[in-house]
């Protein structure tokens, strides 16, 4: 309940955090109403807290349930305290991958489209890469040319781009994919530290904040990380 994730977020904000992110999967009776109220619920309980919420998919999904176009969604989200968007749902940005690990998922095009919006309105987000599926280099690199021409389009029109980019190393155990055999067991180690080097050389003097999700590489991955390209820690779970 809206009660519920408030509550949430006042046991992060008693713990020191200032920042939440909220993100989900797609609910089939939400609307554009449901996403309101629960940052409302939590920008009421903690006026000063930062909101880092809801991914391109739940935006479009939202607006489209409520016969609202991206961009009025969006502004009323920005008006009820929204600060930042997650870049999750970014998944692999190349539609011959999404067509294969995704494909109730927005298109690439889609993606790019809202958060461009977003950027227009005064809001700000990153970008992120699931990876170790079925893809591979070339779909990597194909992804982080993605990123860079979104966020040096947005920058082109005198906005702040892309403020991170965060590798997420696929997790495998329960994922419905791995389990009907069509993903692998997610990337290697090697792999994993080697995309946050390459990010960091792919997105040099655009993107400037490379994050490793300590939750996915460990702590002893996440301080070769940093040694790597990294320089920032993220993935604080309360629970």
């Amino acid at each position: 309940t809206p009660e519920e994730v408030a509550g949430r977020a006042r046991e992060a904000w008693e713990l020191g955090a200032t920042e939440i992110c909220m993100q989900g999967g797609i609910h089939h009776s939400f609307t554009a109403d449901n996403y309101l109220e629960y940052l409302g619920a939590v920008k009421e309980a903690l006026p000063a807290m930062h909101v880092h919420a809801f991914t391109a998919l739940e935006v479009a999904q939202g607006a489209r349930a409520s016969g609202l176009s991206i961009e009025d969604f969006l502004i009323q989200l920005r008006d009820a305290g929204l600060k930042t968007l997650p870049g999750t749902a970014a998944e692999i940005l190349d539609d011959d991958i999404r067509d294969i690990i995704c494909p109730d998922k927005i298109s690439t095009e889609r993606w790019c489209e809202v958060h461009r919006i977003a950027h227009r309105l005064g809001l700000r987000s990153n970008a992120t890469i699931m990876f170790g599926t079925v893809e591979g280099p070339r779909n990597w690199a194909r992804h982080l040319v993605v990123v860079r021409s979104l966020h040096d389009a947005i920058a082109a029109d005198g906005l702040e781009g892309l403020f991170e980019f965060v590798p997420l190393p696929f997790v495998h155990m329960a994922a419905p994919i791995y389990l009907r055999g069509r993903a692998r067991r997610g990337p290697t180690f090697t792999e994993a530290l080697k995309m946050h080097a390459i990010a960091r050389i792919a997105l040099h003097g655009a993107i400037d904040n490379i994050q490793v999700s300590w939750v996915k590489m460990g702590v002893e991955g996440s301080k070769l990380a940093l040694q790597a390209g990294a320089n920032d820690l993220g993935g604080t779970l309360m629970n």
